[in-house]
């Protein structure tokens, strides 16, 4: 991971466009190619970023004050995020090493064994091809089969907010690079999910369930969710 504080501006070109005036920030790069930036509120919220895969070109810029360019583009979609570097403050680049993942707490670990046991909550005719399935950057909850063969992956939480979309996003375009897998299509399933979740994640072609915990758990209660 490279940390980088710098005075600077930043753009975003692609579909959308936004501006972010020169001030001082925070400048994530990963190891799997994200792009970030951070101002000291917002608690873990970036300003603005780029997902993986993109490629990052650093280049001089004398204009206006500036002393270089930073123009981070996506490999798919050809958007850019642009960054005109005023000053840097910080640069250190640390190696992180392979991070065991996230500990799930006993109710989201309940929730994925109860799931896989019974995945045609997911819908008729769907089956479980393993829980924990292993990626390069970490297990996938459940992959799983629906009724037509297709491959699917389930990312399981309590409760379903904008971080657990981005972690499936990654783990699909993984999977999907893997031709006995592709294509993979993704559902997203919690306890609750938040409304701005839930948009990210119909944008994205992900599908979301809302899971009855203690329906699952064999509670008679009016049904299900979705």
């Amino acid at each position: 991971m490279r940390l980088v504080i710098a005075r600077c501006s930043v753009d975003y070109v692609g579909r959308l466009t936004a501006h972010l005036p020169l001030a001082t920030r925070l400048v994530l790069m990963k190891a799997d190619g994200s792009v970030s930036i951070h101002a000291d509120d917002r608690a873990f919220k970036p300003l603005n970023w780029m997902n993986p895969p993109c490629t990052v070109k650093e280049e001089p810029f004398t204009e206006h004050g500036a002393i270089a360019k930073w123009t981070v583009t996506h490999g798919k979609s050809g958007e850019q995020l642009i960054l005109t570097v005023f000053e840097v403050l910080h640069d250190h680049r640390h190696e992180l090493g392979v991070d065991p993942g996230l500990q799930k707490d006993g109710v989201e670990a309940h929730l994925q064994e109860l799931l896989a046991e019974h995945i045609t909550t997911l819908g008729e005719g769907y089956r479980l091809v393993r829980r924990e399935y292993p990626t390069a950057i970490g297990p996938v909850d459940i992959l799983c089969r629906d009724a037509s063969g297709g491959t699917v992956a389930v990312e399981i939480k309590r409760r379903g907010e904008i971080d657990g979309v981005e972690q499936l996003t990654r783990y699909l375009e993984l999977l999907n690079r893997d031709p006995l897998l592709a294509p993979v299509k993704g559902v997203f399933a919690a306890q609750e999910i938040k409304p701005q979740a839930k948009v990210l994640a119909h944008d994205r072609g992900i599908d979301t369930v809302t899971l009855d915990y203690d329906a699952l758990r064999g509670i008679e209660k009016e049904g299900m969710l979705f």
